[in-house]
């Protein structure tokens, strides 16, 4: 069971409303790469892991995910919050006002619904881990691509904190990818060590 903690993992004041900027950081609430997709990955794939500390490095990561969802919902609401729609038609971000309103939305910038396809989950414990360690990296780079094109320093200091979690993450999952392949490899030299025995039988021709 889950415990909602009343605030944000990181405090978030932003002074200035900026549609066009909303409708790019949005991409980390419902894109391919963001935070929605990374909690339910992660939330789903525990339930295949081999031992307990896996499956609990896996609760743990999704949970604070779920932490960062509503963080970058955080920002995308400040930043709408009070823009007329005259500003969301001029910063050319009309489409996304036109549907959605001054809300928060899972799609990407480029006005596509988050889609569950983004979860990739696979039944084996290794693939999921190689994968997550793509997803943190993938993640990581929309956050430095966000940070080029964002020059309001209340939005930028959040990004920067998502970014470092996201390297956190990173180490956290080769570190459980190499413990996991450590394993396997002494599993399977001890399959080779054992002696195989055949069975012999007699046969007539």
């Amino acid at each position: 069971m889950f415990s909602y903690s009343k605030m944000l993992e990181y405090p978030i004041k932003i002074k200035n409303p900026n549609p066009r900027l909303a409708n790019i950081v949005i991409t980390q609430y419902g894109g391919p790469n963001g935070e929605l997709g990374a909690s339910l990955r992660y939330l789903s794939q525990r339930y295949t892991m081999p031992d307990e500390t896996t499956k609990g490095l896996l609760t743990d990561i999704g949970t604070e995910e779920l932490g960062h969802l509503e963080m970058v919902g955080t920002i995308v609401a400040q930043l709408s919050k009070g823009a007329p729609p005259k500003e969301w038609n001029e910063l050319g971000s009309w489409e996304y006002y036109a549907d959605n309103g001054a809300s928060v939305y899972p799609q990407n910038s480029q006005g596509a619904p988050f889609n569950a396809a983004a979860v990739a989950v696979t039944g084996d414990p290794l693939t999921n881990l190689y994968e997550n360690l793509a997803a943190e990296q993938k993640a990581r780079a929309v956050y430095d691509n966000i940070l080029r094109l964002s020059d309001d320093p209340d939005v930028n200091e959040v990004i920067k904190f998502l970014r470092q979690r996201e390297v956190t993450h990173f180490q956290r999952f080769g570190e459980a990818k190499r413990k996991l392949t450590s394993r396997k490899k002494a599993h399977s030299l001890r399959c080779f060590a054992a002696p195989i025995k055949y069975k012999s039988y007699d046969i007539e021709l």
